[in-house]
């Protein structure tokens, strides 16, 4: 039987002005989703489509947690945690063009 993972992310929009913190446990199906606009919201609303940073975890319970610490932190405190895994804030996203 296969462990489910669940994912932690943050996306931004193209100016990396605008941070969004999401979970789900399929990231490629949720980055499409965000990426042809197909939920609307926050992240439609303000192009948020490259994923700058994520955490894996096999616990949903702890990855909704994450989610909401992170959330519930400063601007400055996202900025650092993405640039210790992304300093160039390039698009971490698999499928992603440039």
């Amino acid at each position: 039987m296969q462990e489910r993972c669940y994912f932690v992310y943050i996306l931004t929009n193209p100016s990396n002005r605008v941070l969004y913190t999401g979970v789900t446990s399929d990231l490629e199906r949720r980055l499409a989703e965000h990426r042809d606009g197909l939920t609307p919201g926050f992240a439609s609303r303000y192009r948020c489509r490259k994923l700058v940073w994520y955490e894996i975890t096999p616990d949903i319970a702890a990855a909704i947690a994450r989610e909401k610490q992170i959330k519930g932190g400063s601007r400055a405190k996202k900025i650092a945690l993405i640039e210790t895994m992304n300093p160039t804030w390039q698009d971490l996203a698999p499928s992603a063009k440039g």
